[in-house]
């Protein structure tokens, strides 16, 4: 997958792609940004910091991603479950969230009460269930075979009730299903902050506020944060629940069965317990992470018209940077700081 990183980081940022070959060299290299953008002009077809910072950022990133999916594939194959399908599934994953959606379902799990219900030997009446093909007779009859009061399966709703736990959570686990609901988040929940005290604060502002996700501005994500912090604010990202629901349910649910009605109690308990607490946190944790960026962005914008200031009020100022191999580079700038020149000599 190395290899691709080149190619992929061309398309995306829309240089060469031997530039973008030269830079991962001379990042592997040791050689700092700042020092690559100043230096090593003639090897990076001219690119600023800036973009030379996003080139080694995206690529610490697809690095990251390729080292994460050997670490997933190993750990399901010494499992003994890695399919040629999910092995492809893994190698076409292009974003951290997706290969751990695929990984959910094999990740070693804290003990839950699937596991519980796994070790009483219930997977078999949930996948019975789950399957909903069953459409005449009882499904306490069917249950009752898996009665053991050995394994603390004392009735037939003890039995079901194990049954749907697994089913919940391999709901949980599906990963076009946490795809869909997280595509969801994004286009229709809400970031809400409430008031966790009565006392004034700076955070007065977001006592009682909501904002689309989709909408949010980075400043009052950060501000939301800073007064949950400080315990001035309750902030829960919220969605409708029966839109979310629908989604797990046209992915899961088949009408008709005897066993449906169980299977839509699972969903239920799959998005109230398990699913909604896990994508909101993964929302809020996207929204901080890109607000983050955003406000060392504004801080460059802000931090260039200091930076640009005229050296020497009143005065048109030269500047000389020597240099042997790439030139000397002179510049000219009037009273105000406006450039008025620039060139390069040799001498």
């Amino acid at each position: 997958m190395e290899n691709n990183h080149a190619s992929i980081l061309a398309k995306e940022l829309n240089v060469r792609e031997d530039h973008v070959q030269n830079v991962i060299k001379l990042i592997d290299e040791g050689n700092t940004i700042p020092f690559i953008a100043r230096y090593r002009k003639e090897l990076t077809g001219t690119m600023d910091d800036q973009l030379l910072r996003q080139l080694a950022d995206r690529l610490d990133y697809l690095r990251g991603l390729d080292k994460r999916r050997e670490e997933i594939i190993s750990s399901i194959d010494a499992q003994g479950k890695l399919t040629d399908e999910l092995r492809a599934d893994i190698e076409k994953a292009v974003t951290l969230a997706s290969l751990e959606d695929l990984y959910r379902p094999y990740k070693q799990k804290r003990r839950t009460r699937a596991t519980v219900a796994r070790e009483k030997g219930l997977e078999p009446l949930a996948e019975m269930i789950f399957a909903q093909d069953i459409m005449r007779g009882s499904i306490d009859e069917i249950a009752a075979d898996f009665i053991d009061a050995e394994k603390g399966v004392e009735s037939a709703e003890d039995a079901i009730s194990g049954a749907c736990d697994i089913i919940a959570e391999n709901i949980s686990d599906d990963a076009a299903i946490r795809s869909a609901l997280r595509e969801l988040f994004m286009k229709r929940a809400l970031v809400v902050s409430k008031a966790a005290t009565e006392e004034d604060s700076v955070y007065r502002t977001y006592y009682d506020f909501s904002e689309a996700v989709s909408k949010i501005q980075s400043h009052r994500v950060l501000a939301i944060n800073r007064g949950e912090k400080e315990e001035f604010l309750k902030v829960a990202v919220e969605i409708d629940n029966n839109e979310a629901l629908n989604v797990i349910r046209r992915a899961a649910l088949k009408p008709g069965s005897i066993t449906s009605g169980l299977v839509n109690t699972a969903i239920e308990d799959a998005w109230e317990r398990l699913i909604y607490p896990s994508v909101e946190r993964e929302i809020r944790s996207t929204l901080t992470d890109s607000a983050n960026e955003q406000a060392i962005k504004m801080f460059g914008l802000n931090l260039e018209p200091l930076l640009m200031q005229p050296p020497l009020r009143n005065r048109v100022t030269l500047g000389f940077d020597p240099a042997y191999r790439t030139g000397c580079k002179i510049a000219v700038v009037d009273a105000t700081g406006k450039v008025l020149d620039t060139t390069v000599v040799f001498i």
